[in-house]
């Protein structure tokens, strides 16, 4: 089962822009509590306990019981709204669950084990894909991250979504391919070395030929030794 937060709300009476800037005036964030076919609960929160919970990464795979009017509501974040200026939270939405509920949700994908990637210690890049994987399960069984271990992993190398071992009854919402979440791609020094290469090699003459426009040395016409030679005889 997944790990259940805590988050302490006041409920907050009305509801439109004018009350929400009156919670924030006196140092609270709104929110709204809603779903499970009942009426949606309007509240206030800390901004430091919220701030907290935010920058913990995951916030949006994290269930919590909101305690709330002498009563708690288990729920899941669906939508933060943030300061354009400051990025402080200045609303937050949540919907309420139950162990049945089956919903998607975002979860972070973590990567292990950097340190055993031959790519990476030969100076290749993680070159990260998707930095979160939208999954369908039941709320009580959502997995806090998605795992991608990069033992042995190469230059060239990449990690997809078949590789990744979820638990039972949970899926990712993309079932049509097989997406890649992640690669190791060749350090840019090594990637401007190539593409120098290559384009050398373009522009190399094969042996035997003759850059377009030139004559060939020895062809009429051409200022070889024979030309020279009647030159001189005139």
């Amino acid at each position: 089962m997944s790990e259940i937060n805590k988050l302490s709300a006041e409920p907050r009476e009305r509801a439109g822009k004018g009350a929400a800037r009156a919670a924030r005036r006196a140092g609270r964030v709104p929110g709204v509590i809603y779903g499970a076919k009942k009426d949606p609960v309007l509240v206030t929160l800390d901004p430091g306990d919220l701030r907290r919970e935010i920058t913990g990464g995951g916030f949006f795979a994290k269930l919590f019981d909101v305690e709330v009017g002498g009563g708690s509501e288990r729920v899941l974040p669906r939508d933060l709204q943030l300061h354009p200026v400051s990025d402080r939270p200045i609303h937050v939405d949540f919907l309420r669950v139950s162990r049945d509920t089956r919903l998607n949700v975002m979860v972070p994908v973590v990567f292990l084990n950097e340190e055993e990637s031959p790519g990476l210690k030969r100076g290749g890049v993680l070159n990260v894909v998707r930095y979160e994987i939208e999954l369908s399960c039941q709320a009580d069984a959502i997995p806090p991250q998605v795992e991608i271990d990069l033992t042995g992993r190469d230059i060239g190398d990449s990690a997809h979504i078949s590789e990744v071992s979820l638990p039972e009854g949970v899926e990712p919402t993309i079932t049509d391919r097989d997406f890649t979440i992640a690669t190791i791609a060749a350090p840019s020094v090594v990637r401007e070395e190539a593409a120098e290469a290559a384009e050398a090699a373009e522009g190399e003459v094969p042996e035997g030929e003759v850059p377009e426009g030139e004559v060939p040395e020895g062809a009429e016409g051409a200022p070889g030794e024979g030309a020279e030679e009647k030159k001189a005889e005139e």
